[in-house]
């Protein structure tokens, strides 16, 4: 059971490794791309219209690329918010499943007794009850702006 969540884990921190060094190339080749798309704006505005002129075309530019990549990280912030939900259920369902971990909690009710396992699975339950409904506090959640 451990072992599947430290796969889980493992796998889980190579792809994100991968997606982020892609996520970087990408930024590097939009970047100097996007210069010489600037550059050559800017150039073209200057020589038919003049410098007041192209200096707007190129501050339009940078807006329009700004207001792009804002567009894109909040749509990708909302996949990443409703991903790991989905995750983490198939993984308790496949732990749950799993007749190893079964035949553990049969061998603990057997040692430790019906009469007293009822209190702790009791007192387990409200607490993971009241750690699944908690609202995350404010360090433990990223600010909404950024």
């Amino acid at each position: 059971m451990f072992q599947k969540f430290i796969d889980d884990f493992r796998e889980s921190t190579g792809s994100a490794l991968r997606l982020t060094s892609l996520a970087i190339a990408v930024a590097v080749c939009l970047f100097i791309t996007t210069s010489f798309l600037c550059a050559a704006a800017f150039v073209f505005v200057l020589q038919k219209y003049g410098l007041l002129q192209a200096c707007f075309a190129g501050a339009g530019v940078f807006f329009v690329a700004t207001v792009l990549a804002a567009i894109c990280y909040a749509v990708r912030k909302r996949q990443i918010k409703k991903k790991p939900v989905e995750a983490a259920k198939s993984t308790m369902q496949a732990a749950l499943s799993d007749p190893m971990v079964l035949a553990a909690g049969l061998q603990i009710v057997r040692t430790i007794g019906l009469k007293r396992i009822i209190p702790l699975v009791a007192v387990g339950g409200i607490a993971l009850g009241l750690l699944a409904s908690r609202r995350p506090a404010a360090g433990d959640q990223p600010d909404e702006e950024e």
